[in-house]
């Protein structure tokens, strides 16, 4: 069977300032390379509702301050409705860094009042003030979810101000080995909900750990036609020496 897939980029033109394309690009080359079907639609500030049902993976990236509050006021306005939704529905998403922030309830800078969030996961996000460092480095992790990859060590680079603090209803997505994740604190890096991942790696995160863009694409292909499946196995050699470097440079053994 010849299966195809509808990929909701959202802001593409705002939200890839660290690099964030480079999931789509993963995303893209992982499923053509298994012969899937892919069409990347773009979503911008122009762009309608209309199309966004017929997805079946979303990706929103991160920006700087400018670029977030213009796509944020879009999103929260005519976008977030349709975009929750879906994930309520289990379509797979990755929301990174200042969309995971957007996708929670509020994020509360050290001046103003808060900036209300689209409450799609269970989380808030607090600057501690202009006195606080930036949480910023490489990272390394061990999925806590989801279950099918428990236990993988994920590695991206974190660079945020604010402190994301998870709810009840939201599970952390892994717990940090080395660097500052979440909040710096719990030593939690991003979360999960249903099929929804928010986490604050750029670098980008999916070429770093083909693991995780493999189970959206599993996960998108499955909802879309309502059957398990076994994706065909890549050869991923260059993935894992980059990795190996990387975690050489952060003295964690590598297995």
């Amino acid at each position: 069977m010849n299966y195809k897939l509808n990929i909701a980029w959202l802001y593409p033109d705002l939200m890839s300032t660290y690099g964030d394309r480079g999931n789509i690009i993963c995303l893209t080359k992982r499923c053509r390379e298994r012969a899937i079907d892919v069409t990347v639609k773009y979503i911008t500030l122009e762009t309608n509702n209309l199309s966004l049902p017929e997805c079946n993976l979303i990706f929103m990236g991160g920006a700087q301050d400018r670029q977030q509050k213009l796509a944020s006021e879009d999103f929260l306005r005519v976008k977030a409705p349709v975009i929750k939704t879906m994930v309520e529905n289990n379509i797979p998403a990755l929301f990174v860094c200042a969309a995971y922030q957007t996708v929670g309830h509020y994020y509360r800078p050290y001046k103003g009042k808060d900036i209300k969030g689209a409450s799609i996961f269970d989380l808030v996000t607090v600057h501690p003030g202009d006195q606080a460092k930036r949480l910023i480095g490489n990272v390394a992790a061990r999925l806590l979810v989801p279950s099918e990859i428990k236990g993988e060590l994920i590695i991206g680079f974190e660079n945020h101000g604010g402190r994301t603090t998870l709810g009840n209803n939201i599970k952390p997505l892994a717990k940090v080995i080395s660097g500052r994740g979440n909040n710096g604190r719990d030593l939690y890096e991003g979360a999960l909900y249903k099929n929804a991942v928010g986490s604050y790696f750029h670098g980008p995160i999916l070429p770093k750990n083909p693991v995780l863009a493999d189970w959206l694409i599993k996960k998108a292909v499955e909802i879309k036609y309502g059957k398990k499946i076994k994706l065909a196995l890549l050869n991923d050699n260059l993935a894992d020496l980059a990795r190996k470097s990387i975690l050489r440079k952060m003295n964690i053994n590598y297995d």
